[in-house]
């Protein structure tokens, strides 16, 4: 009990020196924390005082180059403002000065004005005077001076331009009958066509003349059922052993002349063997277009055309236009194109394919109205050929007007073909009438003393009267005559105009 006494105050001792003394510590260790945290803030705080300083120094700085480069901004507009104020100075001085030039030469030119009106109205009066003193002289008025001094003017000035116009058309002829001769000499050698052969007359010949009547028939009915399956006509007349075949559709009349030959071979003529023959023959016959289209194509470098257009192709092995088969005439014209068009610098594949289809239209001319080169070209448009082809055919011959080099090639590839020694025949009507035709159109002309159309209608030759017509007056004749052969009359290739004029002097001695 008595240690309770003595411990007890003791621990209370204790704890209140402890409770003391924890304080006392809390109190240091607060004032230890608190002088830290003032040393930090005071640190701080002369950070942000430096950093203020060093921003206010950059400002300053700033501020002096901005008002450095503000005052030599303002110094130099200064300064263009003075040289600006200056070069307008000049101008206004110079403007003055030219003000006054201007001025000084106006002067100057209503002198000399009033000075040209006084001379001019002496010069008039001189030259009435003049005029009058050579209208007495000459006893001519003035008009009638005129009058006769152009006459003269314009008779020297027709000569000159006749000497002129001759002198060109002569070198100018030189030049191209030298490369035309040279390209087509080119174009015609390296192309090989057989001359006309083929007539436009199918006959079939018979074993005998019997068998005319066996193709009659009893009472026509043979020769009625023939002409209705083919179309055609068939001529059964007085000559020997000879059946002509007449239409004016050249695959019918083939066809026709086929089935003919079959049923003369196979001997059995009545209605039922006619049209079994006939429609063999038909498909025969079309194999054939077939055949001779693609082939034909193929030779042209265009094997993938239209069929339609193969078989219009084909259709021209029948077709014949003055004796020359059509086909033969257009490969002839293909690869004249195509070698003419290589050697002058155009496309030889466009002039080829188009030389080949520009007379296409003639396979269907009997059964459309309107030109060949015209259906042609629409019928070509419909199958897809290019427009550069299709334009060919309808402008080979000037129903439209050619607009690319290519056109003009093949134009003048089917005046050669067609114009070539060989390639064509005429009947006798057709060479005499254009023969008298030529000889009518040169002697039309007044000076003209006889002319002659020579070398089958080629050339003609006109005579004149040497005391009517001079030398340019004959070139003036010859292109008078071609203009009018140009505008009047159809021919193939080209017909040459010579123009003859001879002085005779005479004298006789006694």
């Amino acid at each position: 009990m008595d240690n309770w006494i003595v411990v007890v105050p003791i621990a209370i001792a204790l704890l209140i020196s402890g409770l003391v003394g924890g304080y006392i510590v809390q109190i240091w260790v607060g004032r230890r924390q608190a002088s830290a945290v003032a040393i930090n803030l005071e640190s701080e705080l002369k950070r942000v005082e430096l950093k203020q300083r060093e921003l206010i120094d950059e400002a300053r700085r700033q501020a002096g180059e901005l008002r450095d480069e503000a005052e030599r901004e303002i110094r130099e507009r200064r300064g263009e403002a003075r040289r600006r104020d200056r070069r307008l100075q000049k101008r206004e001085e110079s403007t003055d000065r030219r003000a006054e030039a201007l001025d000084r030469r106006e002067e100057e030119l209503r002198g000399r004005e009033s000075d040209l009106g006084n001379r001019r109205n002496q010069l008039e009066t001189a030259q009435r005077e003049h005029v009058e003193v050579l209208e007495r002289v000459s006893q001519m008025s003035r008009d009638e001076a005129r009058d006769i001094l152009l006459g003269q003017v314009e008779e020297e000035s027709s000569e000159r331009f006749d000497q002129i116009v001759r002198e060109s058309e002569v070198a100018a002829k030189a030049d191209a009958d030298r490369k035309a001769r040279w390209l087509v000499g080119l174009a015609l050698q390296r192309i090989s066509a057989d001359h006309t052969s083929v007539s436009t007359v199918s006959t079939v010949p018979l074993p005998s003349d019997d068998m005319k009547g066996r193709i009659i028939g009893r009472e026509g009915r043979n020769i009625r059922a023939l002409e209705a399956a083919t179309g055609v006509d068939l001529i059964i007349d007085d000559t020997p052993e000879t059946v002509v075949i007449s239409c004016f559709d050249p695959v019918r009349r083939e066809i026709a002349r086929t089935a003919l030959t079959r049923l003369i071979e196979d001997g059995r003529i009545h209605p039922t063997r006619i049209e079994e023959h006939v429609a063999k023959a038909r498909k025969e016959i079309d194999a054939i277009i077939r055949a001779e289209g693609e082939r034909a194509a193929i030779d042209v470098g265009m094997p993938k055309l239209h069929p339609e257009i193969v078989k219009l192709v084909g259709r021209l092995r029948y077709r014949q236009s003055y004796g020359q088969n059509v086909l033969s005439h257009s490969l002839e014209v293909a690869f004249l194109s195509a070698t003419m068009a290589a050697e002058v610098g155009g496309d030889p594949q466009i002039s080829r394919f188009g030389g080949l289809l520009h007379d296409c239209g003639k396979a269907i001319d009997h059964e459309i109205e309107g030109p060949h080169a015209l259906i042609g070209a629409e019928r070509c448009r419909r199958f897809g050929v290019p427009e550069a082809v299709a334009h060919i055919v309808e402008a080979h011959h000037f129903e439209v007007e050619p607009t690319t080099f290519e056109a003009f090639v093949v134009a003048a590839a089917d005046a050669i073909s067609a114009a070539r020694p060989g390639a064509r025949r005429e009947t006798v009507e057709l060479f005499v009438r254009r023969l008298e035709e030529l000889e009518g159109i040169a002697n039309s002309f007044p000076g003209v003393e006889r002319s002659y159309a020579i070398q089958a209608g080629r050339e003609v030759r006109i005579a004149v009267k040497p005391d009517e017509i001079d030398e340019l007056g004959a070139l003036r004749l010859s292109r008078d005559v071609v203009s009018r052969i140009q505008e009047t009359m159809t021919f193939p290739g080209q017909i040459k105009v010579t123009v003859i004029r001879e002085t005779r002097s005479v004298g006789t001695a006694r």
